[in-house]
């Protein structure tokens, strides 16, 4: 007889995948181990930058944002994330319900699994009350809401962010000002710059950074590349004024062997060694007209021809531009393409003279010497030293005034402290 037992069917389930973005590396770890055994595939970001980057990647179903991110305002990310991944849902666990966007099916999982963490974690805290405030991490979080009992809860529309209760608001403006490592200054100029900078970080948007000469253009596009998700790529920097204009192309584009006179060799331009990464045009007004006809059609097509080659090459590259100068003006002259400072200019960020932030002296003073004392003592500065700092006027900027310490530094030798004897600003011939 024939056998007429039915042969199992195969369920497949689609695996779903849950982007974690925390910067705590234990909460990451126990909440992946959570999801995995409820079969999601878990990836893990340490910040908003690599979250934004990972996201573009994997397209997940849902992302856990953390109350915290190192390098980015979490309201302003989610914001952003929202508005660029609208149907990637968004869980973070302190911001109170939000109207918007349909739940993915699959949240109340991902919600269980964050429950489960507050539940051990509460379990841990009250089986040990001698710990203090060495209690678990997650747990601390929630304590420090509004209530001891704050819930887990689903960010929908991030345009829209109106958190219940004065702590959150005062948290959330908080966030605002906190300026980037990078950049050292509390002033309102400085944390304008870190608000910008933390906005157009973790996009592929174009940006220019204009400035007087030694204000911190370069410091500025490093923390760009820092924080975007092309941080594990090249950071490439040219000087486009410190390069001689026959050369400049070359250097840019590259070039073949036999090119011109003197081309032995071929060689790989700096902008197609930055691929995947940043490419960072200082002094970009200082580019010669026909170059920058040849840059724009790089810009506008992502193609690249090198000198001598009749051959073109792809290159993904984010470029960065600074100036001392204001483009803008330069193009109505028509001393810079109009076109190209258009496609440069997408973001803009000025960085202020150190005429226009004073009151952050004090700090910088102290960055500079606690960074020229890294090998020796940190001098400190007395305040005769201090009153002729804080009367110059500073023509050269923040560049000036580490020079102005190394000098000072150099002259009191083993002396711990600097007076004003040891002030030079180097402006005078004895």
């Amino acid at each position: 007889m024939a056998n007429t037992t039915a042969s199992p069917t195969t369920v497949y389930i689609k695996p779903r995948t849950v982007l974690v973005a925390s910067a705590d590396s234990c909460f990451r770890q126990r909440l992946s181990a959570v999801l995995s055994g409820l079969r999601w595939q878990v990836r893990e970001a340490h910040g908003g930058a690599q979250a934004w980057g990972e996201a573009m990647d994997i397209q997940p179903q849902t992302i856990v944002v953390d109350s915290w991110l190192p390098d980015l305002d979490v309201h302003e990310f989610l914001r952003e994330f929202h508005a660029s991944f609208p149907r990637i849902d968004i869980v973070t666990n302190d911001l109170g319900p939000l109207e918007g966007a349909v739940a993915s099916p699959f949240r109340q999982e991902v919600l269980y699994a964050l429950r489960h963490l507050e539940q051990v974690d509460t379990a841990a805290w009250n089986s040990a009350p001698s710990l203090g405030d060495e209690r678990p991490l997650f747990r601390r979080k929630l304590e420090s809401s509004d209530s001891c009992s704050a819930k887990l809860v689903e960010t929908r529309n991030s345009d829209q962010v109106e958190p219940s209760g004065s702590s959150h608001v005062d948290s959330k403006r908080a966030c605002s000002k906190v300026r980037i490592p990078e950049l050292v200054g509390d002033s309102e100029r400085m944390l304008e710059v870190s608000r910008r900078i933390r906005r157009v970080a973790p996009l592929d948007t174009s940006v220019l950074i204009e400035g007087p000469t030694g204000s911190g253009k370069e410091v500025v596009a490093t923390a760009l590349h820092h924080m975007s998700p092309r941080s594990r790529k090249p950071f490439v920097a040219i000087n486009c004024a410190a390069i001689p204009e026959a050369l400049l192309e070359a250097e840019l584009f590259g070039h073949t062997r036999g090119a011109f006179t003197g081309a032995v060799q071929g060689r790989t331009g700096r902008i197609e060694a930055a691929n995947g990464g940043t490419l960072f045009l200082d002094e970009i007004g200082e580019m010669p007209l026909a170059l920058q006809a040849k840059l724009l059609r790089f810009v506008e097509s992502g193609e690249l021809q090198k000198v001598g080659d009749n051959e073109t090459v792809r290159v993904d590259v984010r470029i960065i531009a600074a100036t001392h100068q204001h483009l803008g003006q330069l193009s109505k002259f028509g001393k810079f393409r109009a076109d190209l400072y258009y496609r440069l200019a997408v973001f803009l960020i000025r960085t202020p003279a150190m005429s226009e932030h004073p009151e952050d002296l004090p700090l910088l003073v102290e960055h500079f010497l606690e960074k020229l004392g890294r090998t020796k003592p940190v001098k400190q500065v007395d305040e005769s030293a201090m009153v002729l700092l804080r009367a110059h006027q500073w023509p050269g900027n923040v560049r000036e005034l580490e020079h102005v310490l190394e000098r000072a530094t150099i002259l009191a030798g083993e002396e711990s402290a600097l007076t004003a004897a040891e002030i030079d600003f180097g402006d005078s011939v004895d």
